[in-house]
């Protein structure tokens, strides 16, 4: 996904299927919300957290994909190579957490 230097004009199939899968884990917090209302088992319940955070990382793990082949290869061709390698250490280090 573009920052917001780099905004596309059209919505992409990869912004589809991205957008797709958020609407994914929305409906499983959604699902969770039921789940803690009706007193599900805990076990149950962190199995579904665990799942939501699975599908998020997999969500931060394409827009990386994404950022790293179109941004910051633009970036580097024109010339802004530090700021290309300070951007991915930030996220890396984000994603460490």
């Amino acid at each position: 996904m573009p920052d917001m230097d780099h905004k596309h004009e059209t919505e992409t199939a990869e912004t589809r299927r991205i957008v797709q899968r958020l609407k994914v884990i929305e409906g499983q917090i959604r699902g969770l919300q039921e789940m803690i209302k009706s007193n599900t088992y805990c076990v149950d319940v962190i199995t579904q957290t665990s799942a939501v955070k699975q599908g998020l990382s997999n969500v931060e793990d394409l827009i990386l994909e994404n950022h790293l082949s179109t941004c910051v290869v633009k970036q580097i061709r024109e010339g802004q190579g530090k700021k290309a390698v300070g951007e991915v250490l930030k996220v890396y280090k984000l994603k460490r957490k």
